[in-house]
């Protein structure tokens, strides 16, 4: 049994009632502290999809569901439990981890092996620390791996477990005797009783060869170190370079520490490991999220998974006079980051035709919810990487948003049982013609260049989109409607269309008087254009917005660069072999020319020089970048005023950089700027300096 992600799942809930019913649910969710029967059986269904979650988690080492759909099903499970309290009995609030396996022998732990409440926001974060009566708070990073407690005596490890239950634990004391980050004897002055408690984990690197080297590939390092921890032959958990890392306590003989800093110390003068190298210590919001900010940055280089940080009261005693709730203690939480990575079932693989006849293989995947945002399709990039991944129709498949934006798939969680392996087509999807993969390359093309559809709508969509011409009104809707009635088949068409077609255009569903003056308004607008926007815009392989400027400035004027020989082109900064040849090419194509021609009939070009820079300008020759949102400019607009000015825009934040500008929620990119001393401008200061 399996749920949507909750936003889906509580939406078509409600819309599945009437009107007065919906109501009368909200009245109860928040007026009524009596649950009806609508909330009993949302909460009873909450209870079960977590503790079949929970067990898949923690007893199977498999994983069901991603942990944004984890989290966020407890969250709403816990939020109906603080609405209702008669429901928190037996609830989320007090439920930790899972029953312990009876493939292994178990013991109940003298002190319960609580969890860690998460927050998501800094407005949560706020909220905990504000309560605080001692706000000195020890940071440590949330290490992504599975939990332990070692039990020493006089020194001695005399029993492992794992978290369990957190009341019982599974023994794994035979298998902590193997990772040499987990001493069997302490050194040093430590208490005759002692259960230090921390996470077993796989570096990076570790789970790639295991990977490489293992019949059974897992989904991730978190996996790989749980499957390895709970083996019944310790041979094997010992063959997988198992870390770990050391961090709190249970039953303890006696405490001469006073703090948590303190007890870092402690541990690793017994011989264990800490995340000391990462961990903070601060007394203000502020600090925490600078903390924060700068360990999501660190993150790609810290050679583990962590999944957020941990806030801990660094005062001991100030720790056990705040106690615990049911399944959590009080003085910490895990502030958890964006989740990068989830799990989902690959419901198809489409293939995209774009405007260069590359065919392109896209993964319809069942949505889900990472870092925040809803994701159902994912590029595969290429036929050799649907081999590579070995994925199939059907698949639980591990998707993560490239550097958190671009999804993709990174593997695969689970192999469906009647998986079939996927064909990628020999004939192109939309006009059928012959798809050929040229020596060397990895790229598969449709032949079919001047006849196939997609190809034509591919290219037509460049040259309107916002880099290029700009042209609003003419979506890719709007461009198949026209091309199938044969009324655009080239650019220049599009400056004829509605002195030829606007009449029947207006008798179109989604048309009329007012959408057609302002698609001839724009189309207008349009006629006038700066050079490196139409180098860009007719599909110049290998030019895109960068390189066309970069043409523009070198050769000041369009016949220049048609004109221009490979050996100069080479000169230009910027222009590598590949891309000379591949611009001398174009412009010696004769059906390329005369498209080209037809289109400057119809449109005046503005020369590079006519927008030449002042030398006196504030920006002259400085390098910019852009971080955050301004209120006046799109990003893009932004970029063409500062590049008029006489700056060079940048995408990352440097030595190099002379100035910063940033706008509303700037984030990594203006605190590394302060760090280095880089002049920061408002947006004021922006508009200042187009007035000097």
């Amino acid at each position: 049994m399996s749920i949507a992600p909750l936003g889906a799942f509580f939406y078509l809930r409600l819309e599945s009632f009437s009107v007065v019913l919906r109501d009368r649910i909200f009245y109860n969710l928040h007026m009524s502290k009596t649950p009806d029967l609508f909330i009993l059986a949302e909460h009873a269904q909450l209870l079960q999809q977590l503790n079949e979650w929970d067990v898949a988690y923690h007893q199977n080492d498999a994983p069901i569901v991603d942990d944004a759909t984890y989290d966020a099903a407890k969250h709403r499970a816990l939020a109906l439990e603080a609405e209702f309290p008669q429901l928190a009995k037996n609830g989320a609030s007090t439920h930790v981890g899972a029953a312990v396996s009876d493939k292994f022998t178990s013991h109940m732990h003298s002190v319960p092996m609580l969890s860690i409440s998460d927050v998501f926001s800094s407005v949560e974060v706020a909220d905990w620390f504000d309560k605080l009566a001692d706000q000195d708070i020890f940071i440590e990073l949330k290490v992504d791996g599975v939990s332990y407690s070692a039990r020493y005596e006089n020194g001695v490890l005399v029993r492992g477990l794992t978290r369990g239950s957190g009341v019982q634990g599974e023994d794994i004391t035979a298998n902590l005797k193997t990772i040499p980050d987990i001493p069997q004897k302490l050194t040093g002055d430590f208490p005759s009783v002692i259960e230090v408690r921390g996470e077993v984990y796989m570096l990076r690197s570790d789970f790639l060869i295991l990977n490489s080297e293992s019949d059974k590939t897992f989904a991730n390092p978190r996996n790989a170190a749980a499957g390895s921890l709970r083996q019944l032959n310790p041979a094997v958990t010992a063959s997988r370079r198992l870390s770990a890392f050391a961090y709190t306590y249970g039953e303890i003989s006696s405490r001469d520490w006073k703090t948590q800093s303190e007890y870092f110390d402690k541990l690793e003068s017994w011989g264990f490991k800490t995340t000391r190298r990462w961990a903070r210590r601060v007394n203000s919001l502020d600090d925490i999220e600078r903390t924060y900010n700068e360990i999501m940055l660190m993150r790609p280089d810290i050679p583990f998974d962590i999944d957020g940080l941990v806030l801990k009261v660094n005062n001991i005693d100030l720790q056990e006079k705040m106690g615990a709730r049911a399944n959590s203690p009080r003085w910490e939480v895990a502030y958890k980051f964006p989740a990068a990575r989830a799990i989902t079932t690959l419901r198809d693989i489409t293939i995209q035709v774009g405007r260069t006849g590359v065919l392109t293989p896209v993964a319809e995947l069942e949505p889900v919810n990472i870092g925040g945002v809803i994701v159902s399709r994912a590029t595969l990039h290429n036929a050799d990487e649907i081999a590579r991944l070995n994925i199939h129709i059907g698949d639980k498949v591990i998707v993560q948003r490239a550097g958190d934006v671009i999804p993709q798939i990174v593997g695969v969680a689970e192999t469906h049982n009647d998986a079939q392996p996927f064909l990628f087509p020999d004939k192109c999807p939309i006009c059928g013609a012959s798809v050929v993969q040229e020596s060397g390359q990895v790229a598969r093309r449709c032949i079919n260049t001047l006849g196939c559809p997609a190809q034509r709508i591919g290219e037509l969509e460049h040259f309107v989109s916002r880099k290029g011409f700009d042209i609003d009104g003419l979506g890719p809707r709007q461009l198949e409607t026209f091309i199938a009635r044969g009324w655009i088949e080239t650019p220049a068409d599009i400056f004829t269309l509605i002195a030829r077609h606007g009449d029947e255009i207006r008798t179109l569903d989604g048309f009329g008087d007012k959408s057609v003056a302002n698609l001839n308004t724009s189309i207008e607008r349009a006629r006038t254009v700066d050079l490196h926007r139409l180098l860009y815009s007719i599909g110049i392989p290998e030019v895109g917005e960068v390189t066309a400027k970069i043409l523009a400035r070198a050769f000041g004027n369009l016949a220049a660069v048609r004109n221009a020989p490979e050996w100069r082109l080479k000169q230009i900064d910027g222009i590598g072999d590949i891309m000379a040849d591949e611009i001398v090419s174009f412009f010696a194509d004769a059906h390329n020319n005369t498209v080209l021609d037809n289109l400057l009939s119809q449109i005046t070009v503005v020369d590079a020089t006519a927008n030449a820079t002042q030398p006196d300008t504030p920006l002259s020759g400085k390098r910019v970048v852009l971080t955050g949102t301004l209120s006046k400019y799109t990003r893009d607009a932004a970029r063409e005023i500062l590049e008029r000015m006489g700056a060079t825009v940048t995408g990352s934040v440097s030595a190099k950089t002379d100035i910063v500008l940033a706008g509303a929620d700037a984030g990594s990119k203006l605190a590394r700027a302060s760090e280095l001393g880089i002049t920061i401008w408002s947006e004021e200061d922006f508009d200042n300096a187009q007035m000097k």
